[in-house]
């Protein structure tokens, strides 16, 4: 059997500033897969080359894939159902298989809107896939499809969605197959080296009312360290790695696993530099542990600040204060660390005072780099819902972080996004005079320089936060936000839509739809979290006479 991967071309001007990332859902998916026997297995990333359709079709034709698999994210999801109906124009009788997390909510509206899609993948797709393989390659789909979890189709043009399938226990039973990759296209510009995106864990136990990672995974669980680094050792000796990123939400929740990785890096001496996504409070809580990590090789460490007012941090049930977040800015660059601040924009208090006041906290708190992302109300999350008919977009193509989605009270969502483009060229023009040339890091000053290089090149090129979209006209710019006219509904819309219960409803639950229409009640993993959205348990670090001589503890310490 043919199978062919394919990540769908879709552009937004966001992570791409950095370079091209190789979506790892391609080696662990065909991982699965050849682990089961199959081995005809060919991938091809449309996103990276930049594939028209046309071209797309002819790589297609070549190959003649019995089966066709993709992954989507929300505003890939366009792009993933066009990429696929392009296969069943080909030819009719190739099967098309979708996953990732936005087909695996929005199951319904996505098959409602591409028929031509045979089968969505709902949840962690390893496991499900071979399933679903076995079953297509048996011969016997049409009848032993309803046997297999975690899947959505139509049935003579009723939707099914079989009940879900379990989060995969143990993460050690992956065999990603990084093979898969042709790594020479996956460059990251800052270091000018091939660059990695494999999981340590996956699932979050918090609740961040923005976010829903924490419901498509169901359940956080974490690798065994050394046979972790076993993976990492074969990207760096066998691939080339020269940087890698974690794809983990929060690789840094379980304290012991974390440590215990690190110290295999230092063990076997890799000499490979990597990031993390993390909390303000896990490095608060790590503070002695900073120097221990920086010798593993963490280089950067993006963390989620995220509101530049108290109460907006509260709105995302976020537990930090502002404090806090300096703190441990202050300490990850005492320590040799890249600390990268992320800020959400956008929302419906947003004013030109609020955009402002966020820029003087960039200034204040001084980090190395910093993200202002504006607010994507997921519509799968809790937010999304009760935000109600306040999100008039429903252009999921625009749902990229770098296109203003609400509309705010008090201004333009085109005043959003100059507003925020000003707060970027404002902070990186002061860095690239003020602050990167003068770093005393050897290393450190080369990977700013690195990353005000990517910076530069694809601002100059407008790829940068979709810059194509600005157009200036003298001393003022125009703004094209280019939605989906058809996609964009109004208030009175919206309330006609959900009153005559018309809107499609997001299954966030994992509870599928039997054939006849009813729903399936599965059991909900549950976890004791407080008011935060944090688990009760989590260790607190407590300051010690120590660590006031310690320089490594900068920041820690209130004056």
């Amino acid at each position: 059997m043919r199978i062919l991967l394919i990540q769908p071309n879709y552009h937004c001007g966001g992570a791409e500033i950095a370079g091209n990332w190789p979506p790892s859902w391609a080696p662990y998916i065909g991982g699965a897969l050849k682990k089961a026997g199959y081995a005809n297995i060919k991938f091809i990333d449309a996103m990276c080359e930049d594939l028209p359709d046309d071209v797309l079709g002819e790589i297609i034709r070549r190959n003649q894939p019995d089966v066709v698999l993709a992954s989507a994210i929300t505003p890939m999801i366009y792009k993933a159902q066009d990429t696929l109906k392009v296969v069943k124009e080909i030819n009719p009788n190739t099967k098309t298989i979708l996953g990732g997390i936005h087909p695996t909510f929005m199951y319904s509206q996505v098959l409602s809107e591409a028929p031509w899609i045979d089968y969505i993948v709902r949840g962690e797709g390893e496991e499900i896939i071979v399933n679903l393989m076995d079953t297509i390659a048996a011969g016997n789909e049409m009848k032993d499809r309803k046997n297999v979890q975690g899947i959505a189709y139509l049935e003579n043009g009723q939707l099914v969605a079989t009940p879900a399938h379990p989060p995969i226990k143990d993460l050690d039973t992956l065999t990603p197959d990084w093979s898969i990759l042709d790594w020479d296209k996956y460059i990251y510009i800052p270091l000018n080296t091939r660059v990695a995106v494999p999981n340590f864990a996956r699932g979050c136990p918090f609740t961040c009312r923005f976010c829903s990672q924490w419901k498509f995974w169901r359940t956080y669980r974490v690798r065994d360290p050394k046979k972790f680094v076993d993976e990492i050792e074969i990207l760096v000796k066998e691939h080339k790695i020269g940087f890698f990123i974690l794809a983990d939400e929060e690789p840094t929740i379980n304290r012991d696993k974390f440590v215990a990785m690190c110290q295999e890096m230092i063990d076997r001496k890799l000499n490979v530099n990597w990031g993390i996504n993390t909390r303000v409070t896990d490095i608060l809580r790590d503070a002695h542990l900073l120097p221990f990590y920086r010798k593993a090789g963490l280089l950067h460490v993006s963390l989620g600040t995220e509101a530049a007012t108290q109460m907006n941090l509260n709105l995302f049930r976020k537990e930090t204060t502002m404090e806090e977040n300096k703190r441990a800015i202050d300490m990850l660059k005492a320590n040799g660390m890249v600390a990268e601040a992320q800020f959400i924009m956008g929302l419906e208090n947003e004013t030109p005072q609020t955009i402002e006041e966020t820029f003087k906290l960039a200034l204040h708190w001084d980090p190395d780099m910093v993200n202002w992302n504006m607010y994507t109300p997921w519509p799968f999350s809790e937010m999304f819902e009760e935000l109600g008919e306040k999100v008039e977009v429903r252009d999921y193509s625009k749902y990229n972080f770098v296109t203003p989605i609400m509309q705010p009270d008090e201004m333009d969502r085109e005043e959003v996004l100059k507003g925020v483009l000003r707060s970027y060229a404002r902070f990186y023009m002061r860095k690239s005079f003020l602050d990167y040339p003068f770093i005393k890091d050897p290393y450190k000053r080369k990977y700013m320089m690195g990353c005000l290089k990517a910076f530069i090149k694809m601002t100059a090129n407008k790829r940068f936060y979709d810059l194509g979209r600005v157009k200036r006209k003298g001393l003022s710019a125009d703004v094209d936000l280019g939605f989906d006219k058809s996609k964009v509904l109004t208030k009175e819309e919206i309330k006609v839509l959900r009153a005559n219960r018309q809107e499609v409803e997001a299954d966030v639950d994992f509870k599928g739809v039997s054939a006849c229409g009813a729903p399936r009640d599965l059991p909900d993993y549950k976890e004791e979290i407080s008011a935060c959205g944090a688990p009760r348990d989590l260790p607190e670090y407590k300051e010690n006479d120590d660590d006031k001589n310690n320089p490594n503890m900068r920041g820690m310490i209130k004056i």
